[in-house]
Parts: structure tokens; C-alpha cells; sequence
């Protein structure tokens, strides 16, 4: 799981969510575990079981009322409750002011105190998007990713088989690069994505050119950011010696992350235009989608021929 900080919040997504650091610097090192923003909740009266320790913790205007209606004495134990829990940090949301007995304190035992002008949903919302995009299962690929049609299509194969050639050649016809060469890939419920780092976003090593920029040349309409995967092609040298699929009746998976994606072994020999395999292999995607399974019915036909004891297919020779 990757470790993510306080320092990381303020620094990455502290402008999008306004956030400011009031007191408890010396506590930014402090790590946020899970993708879950808390609210402090009923920890002001006094129930403090269900905090989690190395949570962001809201604190909106509803606990704020509430601790100023009570003595000061009251308000020092609920705080002392409150830091025992080992927080990573904790939010003041709608720029309400912090009470002056928990900042003390906060700063005292490094607990960083943010506020936010966003409203508490607001902010957690935020948050949990952030959270879910950084701890999310991540994994890189070295390959291509394309939207063929429509269908997200990871491509990889040994160096120098032609991957990069053939994405170019699919942008040509119309189809939209996501990511060339490092392909980010992240799990998110029971489907895989794919997508390319900022540094190389949009941009493609062709062997002999050197890097171009697709969406300068071909437009904003030839990329994407990201794309769920769908489909995963392994490109291989040719061996004469190998016996390669032939009907296609078997489906078979690739893992990604724990994901069984629809995999497919496309050999690779001078002569044979890859580029059109894929879009066919991209279409016959799309109709197993639909419950179309073109190899499984051409292999009923075969069967209940055989099972009919009727000539197929029909000599066109013979009179009706």
C-alpha cells in the first residue's frame, strides 16, 4: 500500500481544496492510511471509539457549536480524547474559527490543524477522490494503450516487435492513443484502467523519428486520458512451429491486478497487417459484449451438421 502524508494533502491537492495549515507543522510527516475522509462526529460527548488512527479527520460547524456551548474544562478533556486517537490531521471546514484550547494543544502534541472554506461534504468529497486516486492497486506495464473503437486495448510484446508502430498506424485510421511505451494501470471495483504519466502524456517513441507529440499532429480527437481495458494483445514473433489459435471457441484471460481481462496472442510476420487484425479483434469484442460469440455459433453449426448427417457445407453443384 503506498504511504501517503500530510505534507503530500497540502502540497498536491491543498490548492484544489483550499486548504491552509494553522498550527502542528512539526506533525506533516504524519502518514494517511485508507481512502475514507472521518468526521469527529459524537466525539465531542464523549464516544471516541469509532475514530480511526491515521484518518483525516472533519471538523465542521455542528462539533464547533457544540464544544463552544460547554465549560472550558469540558472542552480540554474532549480535546485530550480527541488527540489520543493518533489522527492524521485534523480539517476545520467553512473557515470557522478553531477554539483557541485546541490549537494549543494540537500544535503541543504535532497534530497538523487545517481550514478550508468548503463546506464539510465538500471537502470530504474531495478528499476521498484524492485518497481513492493515490491508494488505489496501481501497477506499470511496459506497451501501448488504444481506444479501438471504442474498446479500451492494451498492447504489449517484446521490445522492438512493432507496438509502437502499430499504435501509430491505428491513430492514423481514426483510433485514439492513451498511452505509449509505461502504461499506468489501476483497479477500481471489478474493472482495470489504463493511462500514461503526465511527463509522457500524448507522446510516442517511433524508432528513427523520435518523439512526437500526437495531439499536435493529429488532433485533440486522436487521444484520451485514460480508458478502461478491455481487451489484451500480446504481440509475438511468428513460429512455424507453434500451433496458434484457429477457431477461437476458447476464451482465454489475461491478469491484471487480480482482473481477468479478454487476452488474445496475435503472431507478428512481414506481410501480415497487424493493425487490421486488431480492429477486427476490437469489433469481435464489441459483439461478445453483446452475447455474439461468431467462433462458438460457427462451432454449433459444425456440431449439429455432423449430428444431422447433412453435407456442409452444401455442394452448390447438387439440384435442391
Amino acid at each position: 500500500m503506498k504511504i501517503l502524508t500530510v505534507e503530500d494533502l497540502l502540497r498536491r491537492e491543498g490548492q484544489a481544496l483550499q486548504l491552509t495549515l494553522l498550527v502542528g507543522r512539526e506533525g506533516l510527516n504524519r502518514s494517511i492510511n485508507g481512502m475514507r475522509v472521518q468526521k469527529v462526529a459524537l466525539t465531542p460527548t464523549g464516544f471516541a471509539d469509532p475514530l480511526l488512527a491515521d484518518r483525516i479527520q472533519v471538523f465542521g460547524g455542528t462539533e464547533i457549536a457544540y464544544l463552544a456551548s460547554l465549560p472550558v474544562t469540558r472542552q480540554a478533556e474532549i480535546f485530550e480524547a480527541l488527540l489520543a486517537v493518533h489522527i492524521s490531521c485534523l480539517v476545520v471546514t467553512r473557515d470557522l474559527p478553531l477554539p483557541d484550547g485546541l490549537a494549543v494543544m494540537a500544535d503541543r502534541r504535532g497534530v497538523p490543524v487545517l481550514r478550508t472554506p468548503l463546506s464539510s461534504q465538500d471537502f470530504a468529497q474531495g478528499a476521498q477522490r484524492w485518497l481513492e486516486r493515490e491508494l488505489r492497486p496501481c501497477v506499470y506495464k511496459h506497451g501501448e494503450m488504444m481506444d479501438v473503437f471504442g474498446v479500451g486495448v492494451f498492447i504489449f510484446g517484446k521490445s522492438g516487435i512493432g507496438k509502437s508502430e502499430c499504435a501509430l498506424d491505428l491513430v492514423m485510421r481514426g483510433h485514439r492513443l492513451t498511452a505509449d511505451d509505461v502504461v499506468r494501470i489501476w483497479r477500481k471495483g471489478d474493472n482495470v484502467y489504463g493511462a500514461c504519466s503526465e511527463l509522457t502524456q500524448h507522446h510516442m517513441e517511433i524508432r528513427g523519428l523520435g518523439i512526437i507529440n500526437i495531439k499536435d499532429l493529429f488532433g485533440v480527437a486522436s487521444v484520451r486520458d485514460n480508458k478502461k481495458i478491455e481487451l489484451v494483445i500480446e504481440l509475438v514473433d511468428w513460429d512455424p512451429t507453434e500451433d496458434y489459435d484457429r477457431l477461437g471457441t476458447e476464451e482465454r484471460a489475461y491478469n491484471l491486478l487480480d482482473v481477468p481481462v479478454p487476452f488474445l496472442v496475435l503472431p507478428v510476420r512481414p506481410g501480415r497487417s497487424i493493425t487490421t487484425i486488431i480492429e477486427v479483434a476490437a469489433r469481435n469484442q464489441l459483439l461478445k459484449q453483446q452475447g455474439v460469440h461468431s467462433a462458438r455459433a460457427f462451432q454449433d453449426r459444425f456440431h449439429l451438421s455432423i449430428a444431422d448427417q447433412t453435407p456442409w457445407p452444401p455442394n452448390r453443384h447438387d439440384p435442391d
